[in-house]
């Protein structure tokens, strides 16, 4: 039996928006730039021989897409969006990849094939970009093409032990059936202002999507890491260093933990930070029982840590790629790249599962198919 629904994923990467539409959804496209994920998407994938094309969204054109897709997913290039990049914006070097998908969904529409629904993931950062006028600009690319649109910001933390923030566009060139819009969690404070900000024009298409609440998250970090005696440890010497990037506040906030004399985990970053005007990298670590937000690895210090405190004794470690892969929602059967940067880049790149699944069973799949919210499956 067929997959009710049909989509391209673009900006693919190791196929986790595939993964998390799930059985419900056939891809007929897939596509991205980089070898590593290409990699791993076919590994995962025993089809892709037949959909996924490695190489730059600019060099494709429509007659590449077979046939007329219901969705057209993009988690195009963050980097120019990030808070804590240089905040390009469109125009940036990265991100401008967004048009080059944009100018397939104009060639589509231009053949009578535009999918019936897009969504747009990126981080947070979208909606203030050069002060809105970025996602003022994808507004009005969406609706130049018919699309009504609205935004959501979800954080991966209602699903899984990771803090991860992220905006989702939903766009439509279809009245939404009754239920799907209205007041709803994931109407942030940035998702008003990115409204409040558009002109006239372009506020007049927007829709507040209406998206229930998930159930309370019940996993914490300690479910997804390994044994303690199936991974590497740092030395004393080592952890020494990290506990001395701490400023007095985290220093504190460890030495709680270890007056209780419990076993406590917990995850540190290293950030940089201004103090005193001068740039310091500091460690900060949180016991609230989530990770930070997953980043792509550009070398040690952007890797997050593990620190264990048992008994008063503090002990620490590197988190490892599995470990990266579950705080995504990935299954255990799902093939990383062997090494650990590339494996640690493919999960920190890519869109929690959870997330993409609870979208799909309820909003995109009630509005493809005209039912009400309450009809959707919760699977």
């Amino acid at each position: 039996m067929s997959a009710p629904f049909s989509f391209y994923e673009f900006f693919a990467g190791g196929g986790m928006a595939r993964l998390g539409l799930g059985e419900a959804w056939a891809c007929g496209f897939a596509n991205d730039v980089d070898p590593v994920k290409a990699a791993t998407y076919r590994r995962n994938f025993p089809d892709a021989a037949g959909h996924f094309r490695e190489g730059d969204v600019w060099k494709l054109d429509a007659a590449d897409l077979p046939g007329r897709a219901d969705l057209a997913w993009a988690s195009s290039p963050c980097q120019d969006f990030s808070l804590a990049g240089a905040r390009a914006g469109l125009s940036g070097g990265r991100s401008s990849a967004f048009f080059g998908f944009w100018r397939l969904v104009e060639a589509l529409a231009a053949e009578d094939r535009a999918p019936r629904t897009v969504v747009i993931e990126n981080v947070s950062g979208l909606l203030t970009s050069h002060g809105g006028a970025d996602f003022a600009a994808l507004g009005a690319a969406l609706a130049a093409q018919g699309y009504a649109f609205g935004a959501l910001e979800i954080d991966a933390a209602r699903f899984l032990p990771q803090s991860r923030p992220r905006v989702f566009v939903v766009a439509t060139r279809e009245p939404p059936p009754a239920g799907l819009t209205g007041p709803g969690p994931f109407h942030t404070r940035a998702v008003a202002a990115a409204h409040a900000a558009l002109p006239p024009e372009l506020a007049a298409r927007w829709i507040w999507w209406r998206l229930a609440a998930p159930p309370p998250r019940n996993p914490d970090l300690l479910s997804v890491l390994e044994p303690d005696g199936d991974v590497a440890w740092h030395s004393q010497d080592r952890t020494g260093a990290l506990l001395a990037l701490m400023a007095p506040l985290h220093r504190a906030r460890l030495e709680a933990m270890q007056a209780r004399g419990e076993r406590a985990v917990g995850a540190v970053f290293r950030r940089t930070r201004q103090e005193d005007g001068r740039r310091v990298q500091r460690a900060e670590v949180r016991f609230d029982g989530l990770a930070g937000c997953l980043r792509t690895p550009r070398g040690g210090s952007s890797r997050q840590s593990i620190v264990v405190v048992d008994e008063g004794a503090v002990r620490s470690r590197l988190l490892s790629p599995r470990e990266a892969a579950r705080l995504m929602g990935l299954p255990d059967d799902y093939l990383l790249p062997k090494v650990a940067t590339a494996a640690l880049h493919v999960a920190g790149d890519g869109v929690a599962l959870p997330v993409v699944r609870w979208l799909a069973r309820q909003l995109l799949e009630p509005l493809l198919s005209g039912a009400p919210a309450a009809a959707a499956r919760t699977a």
